[in-house]
C-alpha cells in the first residue's frame, strides 16, 4: 500500500491482512488509528471540520467500521447517526426494501432502519465510512436514501483506495494505492 496523500498528523500504523476475509484480497485493517486515542480524535475533529457550516440532518455509517467514526462525528455536531446494517442486523423495524450491492469478494444487502416519528422525505444525509473502495456501498447508500425522499450531500472516509475508484467528491483523509 502506498500513501498518496494524509492530512492526519499522527502516525499511521495501519496494517493488512492477506487472503481476509476471502483467499485473494488483502484487507486493510484500520483498528491502529482508532486504539490511538490522539488519532481518533483527530479523524473525528477532521469530518467535524468539513463538515461544521453544512445543513446536516443526520449522519449514515455502513456497519461496521465506519460506525466508528460516524457516531463519534454525529455526536460533535449534535446531529443523530443511523446505522446501516447488513441483513438481518437490525430489528424488524427496517425500511421494507433492502438494496443488494457488489462488494470485491462478493454480494451484500443492506437494510436501513425506519426513523422514530419521522421520514426521510427532505432530510439532508451525510455518509462516513472508514473505506472506500468500488464504491458500491456508498452507491448503494445513496441510491436508497435517495429512493426514500431524502438528499445526500456528501460522503466521506477516513481511507480511499484511490485506483479502485473515480470519485472526485469524495472527503477523504488518506489517499492510497494497492501495490
Amino acid at each position: 500500500m502506498k500513501i498518496l496523500r494524509n492530512v492526519l498528523t499522527n502516525d499511521l500504523n495501519i496494517r493488512t491482512e492477506k487472503n481476509f476475509p476471502v483467499k485473494g484480497i488483502e484487507f486493510i485493517d484500520i483498528t491502529p488509528l482508532i486504539l490511538q486515542k490522539d488519532t481518533l480524535k483527530e479523524i473525528t475533529d477532521k469530518f467535524v471540520e468539513n463538515l461544521k457550516n453544512k445543513q446536516i440532518d443526520y449522519i449514515v455509517s455502513p456497519e461496521a467500521r465506519g460506525f466508528l467514526f460516524g457516531t463519534s462525528v454525529a455526536n460533535e455536531l449534535n446531529i443523530g447517526c443511523i446505522p446501516i446494517r447488513k441483513k438481518g442486523k437490525l430489528p424488524p423495524t427496517t425500511i421494507e426494501d433492502r438494496f443488494e450491492y457488489q462488494k470485491e469478494y462478493g454480494k451484500d444487502i443492506l437494510e436501513i432502519p425506519k426513523l422514530v416519528n419521522e421520514k426521510y422525505d427532505n432530510k439532508n444525509f451525510y455518509i462516513i465510512d472508514d473505506i472506500y473502495a468500488t464504491g458500491n456501498t456508498m452507491t448503494a447508500i445513496k441510491e436508497s436514501i435517495k429512493k426514500l425522499g431524502g438528499n445526500v450531500i456528501g460522503e466521506g472516509v477516513v481511507m480511499n483506495i484511490v485506483e479502485l475508484n473515480n470519485n472526485k467528491e469524495l472527503f477523504s483523509l488518506i489517499d492510497v494505492n494497492e501495490e
